[in-house]
């Protein structure tokens, strides 16, 4: 059965006195039984810390982790009984595929026929049954990480915890992989936590996700509210690629006034300063619109088309589809989707309901 785990107001310290530097503050997350909770966030914003502390790598300075309700700050990594994936595979080089996913049942003494009936049920799992008796150096990248993630596996943790597993493969094995990590969370049910600084591995990949800046959670919840709600402007502009165009600007009775133009939206009540928020897919041509600028870099991507348009309020992309017929010096009028618009306090970056 899955467990739960409960990180309980973890600060982290490192140094002292005048010299410290504080890199989590006050971190709050209860992750469900079976859930898959990824922690993103760029380089040096703490999530690897938070992961480390869970894993008991490293002790908070304040606070509690709780696994399956008990409390484990303190508690050796071994008796934890987590299972964890890191970016570099760590696999024994001298053993073959079937003794690294086994090495850890045979530090545990399961006896020898159940053990090579786990190595064989886990290698099927993960499609590499073919590949039992080769050492890590007959592997490809996406094998050694199938066999990492195959010795975790096979303990039956109460914990699994990836720390950027895919950061070492290239573009086309890291969207098999995700696919891969995936499935076998649905198959196994085991409660995850998933660390990456990559915002589509966060939202195609997580039940919940922690947006985190500064050793701090910005935000804590569904892929869907994260994208659709953001709760600041760190976090509209941080998730989502082309990322969420800004424009500052004030609300009056019904009118939105930027740089050169009066824009016709629903906005929050008066307010001396506003950031609208518009995510590329929902920035529309408009050509009554006063809202009027240049498109200055047209670029195809396929099945989509992304047109920069220089503005008065600043420069801003838009996501169209193949066929636009915009083109490079072309003036253009914009408009914003009906009830896409986000709206963000200028001062504090809050979201403004």
């Amino acid at each position: 059965m899955a467990s739960s785990l409960e990180i309980a107001g973890i600060n982290k310290r490192f140094g002292k006195g005048d010299k410290s530097v504080e890199v989590l503050r006050k971190v709050d997350i209860h992750v469900a039984p079976g859930e898959f909770l990824i922690l993103v966030g760029p380089s040096g914003c703490g999530k690897s810390t938070l992961l480390n502390i869970i894993a008991g790598l490293d002790n908070p300075t304040e606070g509690e982790v709780r696994i399956g309700g008990k409390n484990v700050v303190g508690m050796p990594p071994r008796d934890r009984d987590i299972a964890m994936v890191f970016q570099s595979y760590a696999l024994y080089p001298t053993m073959s595929v079937a003794d690294n996913i086994g090495f850890a049942l045979e530090m545990r003494k399961m006896p020898k026929a159940e053990r090579a009936a786990r190595i064989q049920e886990v290698a099927s799992m993960l499609q590499i049954e073919h590949l039992l008796d080769r050492r890590p150096s007959q592997l490809s990248g996406g094998q050694r990480q199938r066999v990492a993630m195959g010795r975790a596996l096979a303990r039956h943790p109460q914990l699994f915890l990836f720390d950027e597993p895919l950061s070492n493969l290239d573009a086309k094995l890291r969207v098999e992989m995700r696919a891969e990590i995936k499935r076998l969370h649905q198959a196994s049910g085991i409660t995850s936590v998933y660390v990456t600084h990559d915002q589509v591995e966060a939202m195609t990949l997580g039940s919940r996700i922690a947006v985190m800046k500064g050793g701090v959670v910005q935000q804590l919840g569904t892929p869907d509210d994260i994208y659709r709600r953001p709760a600041n402007t760190y976090v509209a502009t941080f998730i989502g690629s082309p990322t969420m165009n800004l424009v500052r600007g004030a609300a009056t009775g019904g009118s939105f006034l930027l740089s050169g133009a009066e824009l016709r939206l629903p906005t929050p009540s008066a307010s001396s300063e506003l950031l609208l928020g518009v995510r590329p897919e929902h920035l529309l041509f408009d050509a009554a619109s006063p809202w009027r600028g240049t498109v200055s870099v047209v670029e195809p991507t396929g099945p989509d088309t992304y047109v920069v348009v220089d503005t008065q309020a600043g420069s801003v992309t838009m996501r169209t589809d193949a066929s636009t017929t915009a083109r490079p010096g072309d003036a253009v009028g914009l408009g914003v989707a009906p009830g896409h618009a986000h709206w963000f306090d200028a001062g504090t970056e809050l979201r403004v309901a």
